[in-house]
């Protein structure tokens, strides 16, 4: 099999999202003398902003489900449609900075890609773009430095818990819940097309809107598989755990494993652990109380059943040292037979995979009669927000958001994804964009314009229809069960100062288990020790803010 680039390796995590479950550590950083309230308990709370879902979007061949499933396109839309009326900007310097999974993009001045999209706009893009790696490095100093010298775009990357973060976005970033509560979003038509959902799991800081959430769909981990191996295995629809565990050691042998895993994915934790229909972080009582998902028993029955996985040799050896690029190549080339990576993994997966194998997502096993559960993704893969400034300059700014937003089917969806026609992309047989020699380089991943805003995210896979019906088919089975943490919005401060720090004293353990350095009854004392550093206080704060917020 071809090897593939890190280029295309990159665009597949970024596809895919946060996939790994343990963020690496950051220091606490200062963002002005004293503690803000960041808590929405006993706050006036802002209306969020109305929902005007689009009314010129080409009506999707799978309609989505008001309990989540996609809407889906099975070919590219004929006729797009102009979603902006009018150049946002008035030729001034706009400085943005956001999270990256490509490399670096050539210059503005030699990157025909930027420039279509700067003329689009109607203003220059000083862009600082911060690699995965470097991301909260970078942010610590952004966080830290004056306010003055603060981009006027800023993605915060809902993939890692950045200290004292509603902190610091109450500080300094502009309070937009003039121009985006209630109906006043209705000026930014594209912003009013974002479901209500992502900005809930965005959430308010101290009552307030301060962002612009990147919605996403409802399925978060998942566990990807190569169909033909695991069919050939004797995998069926309705298997059960123990039916799992067979499949997995028939998967197994000579060079190929069944399961991989990565270096900080806890041995695919998450997609286990949803099976086991365990809490997934925070559980929340009818009466408003917060239980931990850490505290649950499935929680350790999903531990233990990783670790008989392990013991019976169908994980990859290395799982526990590799990284999840390099798990990605060793899942195209045949090695390992499933990884765990995000549900918005699937176009790179499907495409890259096109004609040596059949990338599918895994339906959940059951566990003692009970139908397996998946994990439910924050529907906001984190958010933007804006340096304070004028009236005049926020609503430029909010409108250049706007143009970026603009949603699946529209003449400004298809620039910002695919650049320009005959330079950037050809048209397929079904008339979808496909990426020219140039297109490779300058593209949306490399200048990552996507993670300042986007439209609703939607089912399409050029030229491989039947993966749409598919993954429809397979949201339509497994949404009912999807398992929400239910923390996703809410404040609490113990989680912003303290939330990193604990999350790696409840991951190492897990993966200590798994890997057989630990005994299964460390568990019960790593709860404890985390209960008693910080856990409980979150619980009794996300109580308090989920109180506010009904």
């Amino acid at each position: 099999m071809p090897s593939m680039s890190r280029r295309t390796l990159l665009r597949s995590l970024a596809a895919g999202g946060a996939a790994l479950s343990a963020p690496a550590l950051l220091t606490a950083c200062s963002t002005g003398s004293g503690d803000s309230d960041v808590s929405n308990a006993g706050k006036k709370l802002a209306a969020w902003p109305a929902y005007k879902p689009t009314t010129t979007a080409p009506r999707p061949d799978l309609a989505p489900t008001a309990a989540g499933v996609q809407a889906g396109y099975t070919a590219y839309p004929a006729d797009l449609v102009k979603s902006v009326s009018r150049t946002p900007g008035d030729g001034s310097t706009v400085k943005v900075m956001s999270v990256s999974f490509g490399t670096p993009p050539k210059p503005s001045s030699a990157n025909r890609f930027w420039a279509a999209v700067e003329k689009a706009l109607g203003v220059r893009i000083e862009y600082t773009i911060v690699s995965q790696a470097d991301y909260q490095k970078k942010m610590a100093t952004v966080m830290a430095g004056d306010a003055d010298t603060l981009p006027d775009i800023i993605n915060l990357f809902s993939g890692f818990v950045l200290p004292r973060e509603a902190e610091f976005v109450q500080r300094r970033a502009e309070d937009l819940t003039p121009y985006l509560s209630g109906e006043a979003v209705a000026d930014y038509p594209n912003l009013a097309n974002i479901p209500t959902h992502a900005w809930k799991d965005m959430g308010r800081i101290g009552g307030r809107i301060y962002g612009i959430p990147l919605e996403r769909p409802l399925p978060g981990s998942t566990l990807w598989i190569n169909q033909g191996v695991f069919t050939d295995a004797g995998m069926t629809q309705g298997w059960t755990a123990d039916d799992f565990a067979a499949v997995a050691r028939r998967a197994t042998g000579g060079k190929r494993y069944a399961l991989g895993a990565a270096n900080g994915s806890l041995f695919g934790n998450a997609a286990h652990s949803a099976a086991h229909r365990a809490p997934q972080e925070w559980a929340v009582t009818k009466d408003g109380t917060f239980l931990p998902g850490w505290a649950d028993e499935r929680f350790k029955a999903a531990i233990a059943f990783q670790a008989g996985l392990r013991k019976a040799g169908s994980y990859l050896p290395d799982a526990t040292s590799i990284s999840q690029i390099d798990l990605t190549t060793l899942f195209y080339n045949g090695t390992v037979g499933s990884m765990q990576d995000g549900f918005g993994a699937y176009l790179p997966k499907y495409r890259e995979s096109k004609g040596k194998m059949t990338p599918a997502a895994a339906l959940p096993y059951s566990v003692d009669g009970e139908p397996g559960g998946i994990v439910a993704a924050r529907r906001s893969f984190g958010y933007t927000v804006l340096k304070k400034a004028k009236k005049e300059r926020v609503e430029l700014l909010l409108r250049i958001l706007d143009y970026l937003a603009a949603p699946f089917g529209s003449q400004e969806w298809e620039l910002v994804h695919y650049g320009v026609e005959g330079t950037h992309f050809t048209r397929g047989k079904d008339g979808s964009p496909q990426p020219t020699e140039l297109g490779e380089v300058e593209n949306n991943t490399n200048l990552p314009l996507k993670y300042l805003a986007e439209g609703p995210q939607v089912l399409f896979v050029p030229g491989m229809p039947e993966a749409v019906r598919a993954l429809h088919a397979w949201q339509q089975k497994v949404v009912p069960y999807a398992i929400r943490n239910a923390s996703f919005g809410l404040q609490s401060r113990t989680r912003n100062a303290q939330g990193t720090t604990l999350r790696a004293l409840i991951d190492d353990t897990v993966t200590g288990i798994v890997a057989g350095r630990l005994p299964l009854s460390e568990w019960d004392a790593t709860v404890k020790k985390w209960r008693g550093r910080g856990g409980d206080r979150m619980a009794e704060e996300f109580a308090k803010d989920y109180a506010a917020n009904t």
